[in-house]
């Protein structure tokens, strides 16, 4: 059986900490580069282009309809090949990047439903007031959708924090990476039930924000 998971935690705690760290930066950093993919993702199908439309469309159901570990593999071993000032610079800049793709074609759809839920008549009112469509959306549409898009955002920050366990398949030091580093003291399971409950402290202490932050907007409404 070996040791008790309690003197694992208590033993390696700062393994699992540095891994937890990790594990929320790495969310933030996919995250935050998917937000802005997804705005300019969802803007491209909302426009009249066709074209525009179509290329959004097609990015947003590939990355939805494949596996993240799949496109962390093309990212980590292709894009090197395609885009060779990659090889100079840090391997898990690949696997991020995937990780905000991944994210990006979520966002998309979240935004694209933000901007969709608000009133038709505002952007009437807006163009009948003579601002461009630019105008309408940056000034008029986007601050209003943003009160709906934030709680999704929120949640899809809770769902990479998870996602993000596969990028210690690459070395990547996150939390569950720390499991591959105690295999090699031959603790085997005890790392995975303190990695689970890490991972279920971490979602439900931001499930519980999220949720105070939609009651807050519920009472502003």
């Amino acid at each position: 059986m070996g040791p008790s998971i309690l003197d694992v935690l208590t033993e390696y705690w700062p393994l699992f900490l540095k891994g937890a760290l990790g594990t929320l930066k790495y969310a933030a950093i996919a995250v935050a580069g998917g937000t802005l993919l997804g705005t300019l993702v969802a803007l491209m199908r909302l426009s009249g282009n066709r074209i525009l439309s179509t290329i959004a469309t097609v990015y947003a159901d590939v990355l939805r309809g494949t596996p993240l570990l799949v496109q962390m593999y093309i990212a980590y071993f292709f894009l090197p090949l395609v885009i060779p000032a990659l090889n100079n610079v840090e391997k898990e800049v690949t696997v991020l990047i995937a990780l905000a793709l991944n994210s990006g074609a979520y966002v998309s759809e979240i935004i694209r439903g933000g901007i969709n839920s608000v009133d038709a008549g505002q952007n009437e009112a807006a163009r009948s007031l003579g601002l461009s469509a630019t105008h309408t959306m940056t000034k008029i549409i986007l601050p209003q959708a943003l009160k709906n898009i934030l709680p999704s955002l929120a949640n899809e920050y809770i769902s990479m924090i998870k996602e993000t366990s596969m990028a210690g398949t690459f070395m990547l030091y996150e939390l569950m990476y720390t499991r591959t580093i105690l295999a090699n003291k031959y603790l085997s399971w005890q790392p995975l039930f303190i990695i689970a409950g890490i991972y279920l402290i971490m979602t439900l202490v931001l499930t519980n924000l999220v949720k105070l932050l939609e009651k807050r907007f519920s009472v502003s409404d």
